[in-house]
């Protein structure tokens, strides 16, 4: 349990320190994919950084179709799902 909490320390302290990157999606995925990474066999590196991958693309999947919905309703038209 102690690589799990320290691989979140590590990419929380390491996504803190910059300004430009977007982390949406990525903590909460890192979190999540750590504590299933040493679940599975103390992997749990491996499954932080692939969790931050998988989260960060599902939360930016969520902003586009958000987006798009925004769009649709300011033109008049359903939102396409």
């Amino acid at each position: 349990m102690k690589i799990v909490t320290t691989a979140a320390i590590a990419f929380t302290l390491a996504l803190s320190g910059s300004g430009a990157v977007e982390a949406k999606g990525c903590i909460k995925g890192a979190v999540v994919g750590g504590v299933a990474g040493h679940v599975a066999g103390h992997h749990a590196l491996l499954g932080a950084a692939a969790g931050c991958a998988v989260g960060h693309h599902m939360a930016h999947k969520k902003q586009v179709e958000e987006r798009r919905a925004a769009q649709a309703q300011a033109a008049g038209q359903p939102a396409r799902h």
